[in-house]
């Protein structure tokens, strides 16, 4: 039975061309009092993983066991939802290409929005952002390295050969720096030491040298 109005070909269209991975990682939610939402969400056993405070704003970010999505609430904070990508600038791009009005990439120094990613392309430190036509409010954050304790599990999972690609790419750069810290010479067990940096790195813990 179709229960879609002008029948499932006609309502269910999905692109075939492959662009940039878009995980929906967040959603902040709007809370009355801070305090209060935090003790609910920690009762229901939720893990939190972040309670920072600067001037004028608070931020706390809690998981639910087992889901990809956190959720965001504090003081200074405004509700949308957060795409993670892990190339911002071909993330932009994508979107820039489709029409959609989206901001240039921007991160922060101190308390100022300064154009551009961040110089060093941290984790978490470079973002664009765009709205759909009813004003929902959409960030893109470009995370390559997860910090301590986002993910369960020792074990690196890709959502899609794009990923793993990029992933892929970047444990080549840092396997050539470290083969030149041991002089140059060929490293015959570099399967080992990418399968230790990419587990490490989507885990959040020190990277091998």
């Amino acid at each position: 039975m179709n229960d879609i109005p002008g029948g499932s070909e006609a309502a269910i269209r999905t692109s075939t061309k492959r662009g940039v991975d878009m995980k929906l990682e967040v959603v902040v939610i709007p809370v009355s009092d801070v305090d209060l939402a935090k003790r609910f969400y920690d009762s229901l056993g939720w893990r939190l993983d972040a309670d920072f405070a600067g001037d004028g704003f608070r931020v706390m970010q809690f998981t639910p066991p087992g889901s990809p999505c956190s959720i965001i609430f504090g003081q200074g904070v405004t509700p949308g939802m957060y795409l993670v990508v892990s190339d911002i600038e071909a993330a932009r791009a994508e979107f820039a290409g489709r029409s959609v009005e989206v901001s240039e990439v921007y991160h922060y120094a101190g308390n100022n929005r300064v154009s551009g990613p961040e110089p060093t392309r941290r984790s978490y430190a470079s973002w664009a952002s765009f709205s759909d036509p009813d004003g929902n409010g959409w960030l893109f954050q470009e995370v390559t390295a997860r910090l301590p304790g986002r993910v369960d599990a020792d074990n690196a999972t890709f959502a899609s050969s794009t990923d793993l690609a990029a992933a892929l790419r970047r444990a080549a750069e840092a396997h050539g720096e470290h083969e030149k810290r041991t002089g140059g010479q060929r490293d015959e067990n570099w399967p080992d030491w990418y399968a230790d940096y990419m587990v490490a790195e989507q885990a959040g813990k020190a990277l091998p040298l």
